[in-house]
């Protein structure tokens, strides 16, 4: 990071991402692509997400409002859509990366407990929107890549619908923010639906036309108009938009539904937005997108995600699986895992409540069509469970008792054990796991987790001392934190590539209780990853010997898994279900063992595709255990040397 703050922030470009009609457009996902495209041309970018809520950050939303929470490396809890962001350019981003009201207003508030704003009346304009366009300009110019690197452009996605009472301060703000910055150095992007109704089957631009004549009486004209559609829009539409809307027909893009959101970058592409927003913003691309190989490698992934023809049943057991957004990251995570060994993973969302023995009076119908999902299954995957903050912890104890998330995720994680079925858990999982584990092993058919019953005989799940207090938001283990491998003898550290230690995310409140380790060790139960103290169990597993695949974390691994770098505890759940895990582990030990790169890249068959993955997976790590991911270190990751070299044919 070179220059002063104030010469960096003069040099900053920005695209401001705007949504109207309705909420849900895909406003990340269009942010998240333009970014795509402008780093395919050379160029560091970085995002932002604005939420207007006045919460301070998401970490105390049900998934139910808003879907998952993401958690970043400093521990910050999220909106999805940075998960996303993430994903798509590969970066690390930080707790600022994402403001809300709640945020603004905070800092506004604490700034006049002190005296800054020297006794003057404190109001909306200019004090709140003043600091909303400085809290942007500091954060744009923040580094998130390892080689520390400053952006050379800020892509800012701003929540909710033009028009939303809960906005207009942000709106207002960067209606200020053009100004400042200069017509040179600022962009609007505006994402607005056109409908087909049925009965018609003709597009409409009427509401369009509306949400654009609400965001420029606002003040923001937009640059760039991004029809969202089920179809493709036609040319007449476009015209018809330009004549009423104030820009040129070449500014309209059309988005139509795609098969993934892999396609979107693509499809934006072939209308030209790079060689819009170059000319707009005066930029000068390194690499014309105009060139054949351009983002050939995007092409390929998502040329591959569609024509993958093989499938994989796997069965999700959670809590809120009525929407598909509170485990956006694991399904993520399970198809990049899946597009490694080319096969689409087919997920069974199943409610753990449903899978409760009470269930089979109760509900007989969900009962057995629940545990049919589960028996169909080839691998199961029992997420963490994620816990609604804004009630008080009696009634979420007693809602979880009564609903039986649990017992459900414990039933699962007992049939898994009993049938050799490959399991994968994540926080809650874990502690499931060893739930099961102690009932029916050790003989504690009373074992439970102190969040359900705080006075039971055998928690063999305790609360975190440091982490225990009336506040639950911003409360929890959040962030990097380090896991120590304590044994050769581990699938999961196979599949790390036999490193030392990894540094993986976390969200939890609470952990195995030390006191029963020993005796779960003496039963069979491996705890082959610990915390830097030893005394935080962050990694369980069963021999192979016993079962193809046991495995579970503490941690959240996930929320590093990226489309061309799955993450490794996903990736072993796939190759368990797929029936590639044994010649793979045998792979890697024998590409530790040589050091050796020289695989084939000429992979046309599932097992080269496999392989492929090995050596994405020996290039993250160096052969003494130390790390050398991109997120990691200060150089140029080798990681981007061997995704390169993959070959996505089928």
């Amino acid at each position: 990071m070179s220059g002063s703050a104030t010469d960096l922030k003069e040099k900053m470009k920005y695209i401001l991402v705007t949504g109207g009609v309705i909420s849900g457009i895909g406003k990340g996902v269009i942010a998240s692509s333009l970014g795509t495209i402008l780093k395919h041309c050379g160029l560091h970018v970085t995002s932002i997400k604005i939420d207007p809520y006045i919460n301070i950050d998401a970490g105390t939303f049900s998934p139910y409002e808003h879907g998952e929470v993401f958690v970043l490396d400093d521990g910050g809890e999220v909106d999805l859509d940075l998960g996303n962001y993430e994903r798509f350019l590969d970066v690390t981003l930080h707790r600022k990366n994402n403001i809300t009201t709640g945020k603004i207003y905070q800092s506004v508030i604490l700034n006049e407990r002190k005296g800054d704003y020297l006794g003057k009346t404190v109001q909306v304009v200019p004090h709140i929107t003043n600091a909303i366009q400085e809290w942007v300009e500091d954060v744009a110019i923040m580094p998130v890549t390892a080689d520390r690197v400053v952006p050379d452009i800020c892509i800012i996605e701003l929540g909710g619908t033009i028009g939303d009472i809960e906005g207009m301060q942000f709106v207002e703000a960067f209606r200020q923010f053009q100004f400042r910055v200069g017509k040179e150095r600022f962009c609007t992007v505006h994402v607005s639906l056109v409908p087909q109704p049925k009965s018609t089957g003709e597009p409409k631009t009427k509401p369009t036309q509306n949400s654009v004549r609400e965001l420029r009486g606002l003040g923001l004209t937009p640059d760039i108009i991004v029809c969202r559609s089920e179809r493709p829009v036609s040319d007449a539409v476009k015209d018809k938009i330009s004549m009423f809307c104030h820009v040129s027909a070449s500014q309209v893009i059309g988005i139509a539904d795609c098969p993934s959101i892999y396609h979107v970058p693509l499809q934006l592409v072939e209308e030209g937005v790079a060689s819009i927003i170059k000319e707009k913003l005066k930029l000068e691309l390194p690499i014309s997108p105009s060139s054949k190989r351009f983002m050939i490698k995007w092409r390929k992934l998502a040329d591959c995600q569609e024509n993958l023809r093989k499938s994989v049943n796997i069965a999700l057991v959670g809590k809120y699986t009525e929407l598909e957004d509170s485990y956006a990251s694991v399904v993520k995570a399970l198809q990049h895992a899946g597009l490694a060994v080319k096969y689409k993973v087919e997920i069974a969302f199943i409610d753990s409540q449903h899978l409760e023995k009470d269930e089979l009076i109760a509900n007989p119908v969900k009962y057995h069509e629940a545990w049919q999902l589960l028996c169909k299954s080839k691998g199961v995957i029992v997420p963490g469970g994620l816990r609604t903050d804004g009630e008080m912890m009696e009634r979420w104890r007693m809602e979880r008792m009564e609903r039986g998330e649990m017992e459900g995720k414990v039933a699962a994680v007992h049939w898994c054990r009993k049938t050799k079925t490959p399991f994968l858990g994540v926080c809650l999982g874990l502690q499931a796991a060893v739930i099961e584990f102690a009932r029916n092993q050790l003989g504690l058919t009373n074992a439970n987790t102190a969040e359900i019953d705080p006075e039971g005989v055998d928690r063999v799940i305790i609360d975190m001392p440091e982490h225990t207090g009336c506040d639950l938001g911003g409360t929890m283990r959040l962030g990097k934190r380090r896991t120590i491998f304590q044994t050769d003898n581990s699938i999961l550290r196979q599949l790390y590539g036999n490193v030392a230690h990894v540094d993986e995310r976390h969200r939890h409140r609470y952990e195995v209780n030390p006191e029963y380790v020993d005796r779960l060790e003496n039963a069979g139960l491996m705890f082959v990853g610990k915390d830097e103290t030893g005394k935080r169990m962050e990694i369980i597993e069963l021999p192979r010997s016993e079962h193809p695949y046991f495995v579970a974390t503490q941690y959240h691994p996930e929320y590093l898994s990226r489309p061309l770098r799955p993450s490794p505890p996903f990736f072993g759940l796939i190759l368990a279900a797929t029936g590639f895990l044994e010649q793979t582990l045998s792979r890697i030990s024998s590409q530790v063992r040589t050091s050796s790169d020289e695989v084939s890249d000429e992979s046309n068959s599932d097992d080269e595709a496999v392989m492929d993955y090995v050596k994405v997976v020996l290039s993250q790590y160096n052969l003494n255990g130390t790390m050398t991911s991109a997120s990691t270190t200060g150089k140029t990751s080798p990681i981007s040397t061997a995704v390169s070299e993959i070959d996505l044919r089928q």
